[in-house]
């Protein structure tokens, strides 16, 4: 029905899908060298209260395949709704983790896998949902031929609702990033803007950040070139910044600019359906000693911290947080969360004091997941922590009951980037781009100072600190030494005392040369005294008797 075209692509509210339900990857082993960290999407008001849009729409899963000790990680940040999210977690391990895989893989067979997997997975789910399309095929023969869908709600009202409610079930899609560790190699395959990060830490002990990922959106020229050739008006969908009720050029589901696209005004002349479901796939990339710790994000998380702190360097800036709750926290969740926790706390802060231009990108922000997955970068107050060769330092140690006022911080640690996240999809793997370093004497006056006092994409300090070979290992009597300080070890003498460093013989002689008068008045001066008056109890036969006569 031509009358039923809407001019974004917009279907209305989300349907409320309730809690996820239980599924067949709830007895997969759950991978214990990873934590994820979340928060639920906020519309802020100017009292401070704060509410919900809508349902939380992001999924994600990490798992360990213990017969091979392959591990598979996967974000999905959906739209519209949760179903083709929940419904991405569930099927993609099974279209990589029940037989496709083998040891004679090569690379490219792997990447192969990986891409027919996302394919697989998009056709799964529109078979899965074949029936709802018939049943609207079905209502809308029912309605007179050439009728505007303003008459059709005047006299088939009941009609009406049951296609919206049909429009509704349909709509709604996904992004996609699934990481696969399989023969100690990585690979990235993603559809949509939530992002892969991979931190090494080189020779000279520098932490460098690369993005595995590509964003698929509208910032992404290659993408726009691909969607300008299928004769799409770029300028007017790039001045709307939405493609139907998303911004990604790429996602699983969302029948509308697919199949439906005709029915959007904006995607109208596309000769063939604008967003497609093939992923870029990136790997596979050795991990060693040098591997630090993945981590995929949605989007969510990078553009609140982005609209909070007006930073185009935001994967830098995530990684160094990061990076600093290693130091603090003692499990892989703690810290993504802690990272998830501070990025909501800086966006509403953003809201509430920023200026009229910073209020308005910082209103509203989506559903955020955080997943980390170290691999030698050592947890500071884990019993357990991986070692790994160089120095290491935390970014942010822990603040103390009391803390010097200048305190050096001691990490060797340098972050750089390269950046997918609006460029080309590349076809071979990322290259760091060298920053610049700061200069080597920065000092830590409070731990809050950190990001305010260096570079947006460079973090470099000295003065290479404790080696984490045996991190495990008890320093002395001390399981866990203190990062600030080392005590000398106090010396006791054969029985067992500590050997006395004030001489008191001086004092010893002045006493024995007091004369008796002296002691007295001495000892009369420094007797405890009472700050109260002495009470005197009276008898009890005076409290009897009488007045006399």
């Amino acid at each position: 029905m031509a009358a039923t075209r809407l001019a974004n692509g917009s279907v209305g509210s989300p349907p409320r899908l309730g809690s996820h339900a239980l599924s067949w990857t709830d007895d997969l082993p759950v991978c214990q060298l990873s934590g994820v960290g979340f928060s639920t999407n906020q519309l802020y008001r100017e009292d401070g209260f704060r509410q919900e849009e809508h349902e939380f729409e992001d999924r994600s899963f990490h798992f360990r395949l213990l017969d091979t000790e392959s591990f598979l990680y996967g974000v999905f940040d959906g739209h519209d709704g949760s179903r083709v999210a929940n419904f991405a977690a569930q099927r993609m391990p099974a279209e990589l983790l029940l037989g496709q895989l083998n040891n004679n893989n090569t690379d490219e067979e792997i990447k192969e896998i990986l891409y027919q997997a996302f394919i697989a997975v998009e056709k799964s789910f529109f078979e899965s949902i074949d029936h709802i399309f018939a049943e609207k095929t079905t209502i809308q023969l029912q309605l007179p031929e050439g009728i505007s869908h303003y008459e059709a709600c005047k006299q088939y009202p009941d009609t009406m609702k049951q296609l919206d409610n049909l429009e509704k079930e349909i709509s709604g899609g996904t992004t996609a990033t699934v990481s696969l560790i399989y023969k100690n190699k990585l690979f990235v395959a993603n559809v949509g803007d939530t992002r892969a990060l991979l931190c090494i830490t080189d020779q000279e002990g520098m932490l460098r950040v690369m993005q595995l990922s590509v964003d698929h959106s509208l910032v992404n020229e290659e993408e726009c070139n691909r969607m300008a050739l299928l004769g799409l008006d770029m300028e007017k969908l790039k001045q709307h910044r939405l493609i139907g009720s998303s911004d990604s050029t790429r996602c699983l589901g969302d029948y509308h600019v697919k199949g439906g696209y005709k029915d959007i005004d904006l995607l109208l002349d596309a000769s063939r359906e604008p967003v497609i479901a093939d992923p870029y796939v990136h790997g596979g990339i050795p991990l060693d000693k040098s591997s630090s710790f993945l981590i995929i994000m949605s989007d969510g998380l990078y553009q609140a911290l982005q609209d909070a702190i007006q930073c185009d360097r935001v994967n830098v800036e995530v990684a160094r947080m990061v990076a600093a709750e290693f130091s603090i926290q003692g499990t892989l969740h703690g810290v993504a969360q802690a990272v998830v926790d501070k990025v909501v706390r800086m966006h509403h802060d953003a809201y509430m004091t920023g200026t009229p231009e910073i209020k308005s990108l910082c209103k509203k922000r989506g559903d955020i997941t955080l997943l980390v997955r170290n691999f030698n970068y050592p947890l500071a107050n884990a019993i357990n922590s991986p070692n790994r060769t160089g120095p290491y330092n935390p970014l942010s140690p822990p603040t103390p009951a009391r803390i010097p006022s200048h305190l050096p911080l001691t990490p060797s640690i340098s972050i750089e980037l390269s950046d997918h996240s609006s460029s080309q999809s590349p076809a071979g793997t990322p290259t760091p781009t060298k920053q610049r370093s700061p200069p080597r004497d920065i000092m830590l006056t409070t731990t809050s100072t950190l990001a305010s006092t260096l570079p947006d994409s460079t973090l470099n300090t000295s003065n290479g600190g404790t080696s984490t070979e045996s991190s495990t290992q008890s320093s002395g009597d001390t399981r866990f030494p203190s990062r600030f300080y080392q005590c000398a070890k106090l010396e006791l003498d054969e029985d067992g005392k500590i050997e006395p460093y004030v001489d008191f013989s001086d004092f010893y002689k002045a006493i024995a040369e007091l004369t008796e008068a002296q002691r007295e008045t001495l000892n009369a001066e420094t007797n405890p005294k009472s700050g109260y008056e002495t009470i005197t109890e009276e008898s009890e036969t005076s409290l009897t008797s009488g007045p006399e006569n």
